[in-house]
Order: C-alpha cells, then sequence, then structure tokens
C-alpha cells in the first residue's frame, strides 16, 4: 500500500510540473502595440522567442524592416528578461506571462519606453 501511495504522489509531483511547465513556455511568437511617447497609437511589433533551459533567445520584427536579435534572454519560471540593441542603444525588457498574455515593460534612453502587452500569435496550420 506505501509503495502505491508513494508511487501515485509521484504520478501527481511529475504531471503537475510538466502541466506547470507547459503553461510558461514562452516559446513562438508574440505580438503588441508599441504607444508612442505622447501616448498616441504607435508602432507594432512582433516577438519570436525560442527557449532552452533558462536561455532565451529570438528576435523583434518592427517598423525598422529586419528582424533584430535579442540578447541577454533569461527565462525564470513566469518571468522573461533580454535586450534588444537598436542604433547603439540597448532597451531593456522584462516581462512576466499570464496564460497566453506576457506584461513588458521597456526601459532605455529612447522615448516610447514603457509597458506592452504581448499576445500569443497562433501557429499557422500546415494545408
Amino acid at each position: 500500500m506505501k509503495k502505491l501511495l508513494t508511487l501515485c504522489v509521484a504520478m501527481v509531483m511529475m504531471f503537475t510540473t510538466a502541466s506547470a511547465f507547459a503553461a510558461t513556455d514562452f516559446s513562438g511568437t508574440w505580438a503588441g502595440d508599441m504607444k508612442g511617447p505622447d501616448g498616441s497609437a504607435g508602432f507594432h511589433l512582433s516577438f519570436t522567442f525560442k527557449v532552452a533551459g533558462d536561455k532565451l533567445t529570438g528576435s523583434v520584427q518592427g517598423p525598422q524592416g529586419e528582424p533584430i536579435a535579442i540578447t541577454d534572454g533569461k527565462v525564470e519560471g513566469d518571468k522573461i528578461s533580454f535586450h534588444v540593441p537598436v542604433n547603439g542603444m540597448v532597451i531593456v525588457h522584462e516581462g512576466t506571462m499570464t496564460g497566453d498574455t506576457i506584461k513588458l515593460t521597456s526601459k532605455s534612453d529612447m522615448p516610447g519606453s514603457g509597458d506592452l502587452i504581448l499576445t500569443r500569435v497562433a501557429a499557422a496550420k500546415a494545408p
């Protein structure tokens, strides 16, 4: 009986850990709209994240044209942090995931820094 109980507890812990990991998987494409410095409509941003352990890599695509690689990416539970180098400056991003939403805070010396809400972009289905 003790062995059965121990096995059941181990299985519950294993499935709980797996579902917690799946719930905070940042991998994929996320998109949101950054407001302008005066609060007006700004521009659309698309982030592509790849996670390997606690390392976050990927890129950001915006109105500048070519995607920009993110650097110094980290994942810690439901939190991420990374840098984006733009025109000789570095924008520091920190975010927290809740479901299919990431609340991202961006800090830099550039105007337009602030909060950004990203939503997961559904993967395209194969034909």
